[in-house]
């Protein structure tokens, strides 16, 4: 199967093209620090090409889901080291996605902090997980052009502690409707200026804080994730599939080690081909994401519509699923209950194959 085939990634030798999605899983220790119980998850899951770990906050006061990691202190930075030494150990490899959660922040979980964004649209139709249960979002303060530089400088030294977690690269988090996302698209950023209007201000910031991570680690450990169809978090753009492709043919500049695109939205409220947009216009690796099955992943490599697929709930129940794949096996069904919850549960106590 072409997905057993290795794949080179930027300076990365993939030993096969089943890659485990980033998949938040809010089982951090206090004040957001990977303990063994993350190392242990990740470890069992070294199977994958590669490991893109979870959401995790580049920058101090932005959490959106209460218990996610970070890695802008020491202490993350020793939980990380965990974490890529048990995968390492493992013969894997994984990079960390870098992070702002933007306006699906919430002051109840950052010491009262209001949220921010490019525009003051709040995000509606959806509630957050707080310490008091449930809450509506609040509407986001619009970020001052002065304050976007602190934006970027807060990613290059998320970089840099990744860097010195051990990890083998990062993944610059553009997607989801958060605070990347959410200038890249229309719907989210209203402002005028430098960073507001065109597709190519709006860009700006995005390309800004790759600029900052090729910085530290060289374009060919950063990747960029996208999901220019995706209505999560109130996310829209009035043409997604020209934003793919601007988009794309922009990144060419920049010879990043590959593009992880997820093909879909969520809720099936916008349609396109987004795919076929970044295959045509990017000249690297492309990695789809969004409901793929095997075999649907291996039809799509042997086309040449993209190189690799990440797999997210699938991986997440299946610590072993690139060899479930090879035995064509029946899968573990993932418990969504224990998606955010805390504790092994869910987490830790999938069962690998006999």
């Amino acid at each position: 199967m072409s997905l057993f085939s290795p794949l080179q990634v930027g300076a990365l030798t993939l030993p096969n093209r089943i890659l485990m999605a980033p998949l938040t899983r809010c089982r951090a220790e206090a004040d957001h620090v990977p303990g063994l119980l993350m190392a242990e998850y990740y470890a069992q899951r070294a199977s994958a090409g590669l490991i893109i770990a979870e959401a995790t906050m580049a920058m101090e006061g932005n959490s959106s889901f209460w218990m996610e990691p970070g890695i802008y202190n020491e202490a993350q930075i020793a939980g990380w080291k965990l974490v890529t030494d048990a995968v390492h150990a493992k013969g894997g490899l994984i990079v960390l996605q870098i992070w702002h959660g933007g306006r699906a922040c919430h002051p109840l979980l950052n010491g009262g902090a209001q949220p921010v964004a490019p525009s003051a649209i709040p995000i509606t139709g959806d509630e957050v997980h707080t310490p008091e249960g449930k809450k509506p979002y609040v509407t986001p303060r619009e970020l001052r052009e002065d304050e976007l530089p602190g934006i970027v400088a807060g990613f290059r030294k998320a970089a840099e502690n990744a860097k010195a977690a051990g990890f083998d690269g990062v993944e610059v988090h553009g997607a989801n409707g958060y605070l990347l996302d959410e200038f890249l698209r229309d719907g989210s950023n209203q402002r005028s200026g430098p960073y507001g209007g065109s597709i190519e201000n709006r860009a700006r910031l995005m390309l800004e804080v790759i600029e900052a991570a090729i910085s530290v680690w060289g374009a060919d450990r950063v990747g960029l994730r996208i999901s220019p169809l995706n209505s999560y978090n109130s996310m829209i753009d009035s043409d997604p599939v020209g934003l793919t492709t601007w988009l794309a043919t922009k990144l060419n500049d920049y010879s990043l080690a590959y593009l992880h695109l997820m093909r879909a939205d969520f809720f099936q409220a916008q349609t396109g081909d987004v795919m076929s947009a970044a295959r045509q216009a990017f000249k690297g690796v492309i990695i789809g994401n969004m409901g793929y099955s095997a075999d649907e992943a291996e039809a799509a490599i042997l086309d040449g519509k993209l190189d690799a697929v990440a797999f997210g709930t699938s991986f997440l129940a299946n610590p072993d699923l690139p060899a479930r794949i090879a035995a064509k096996a029946e899968l573990n069904v993932p418990n969504a209950d224990t998606f955010y919850s805390s504790g092994p549960e869910g987490y830790t106590d999938y069962p690998a194959m006999v």
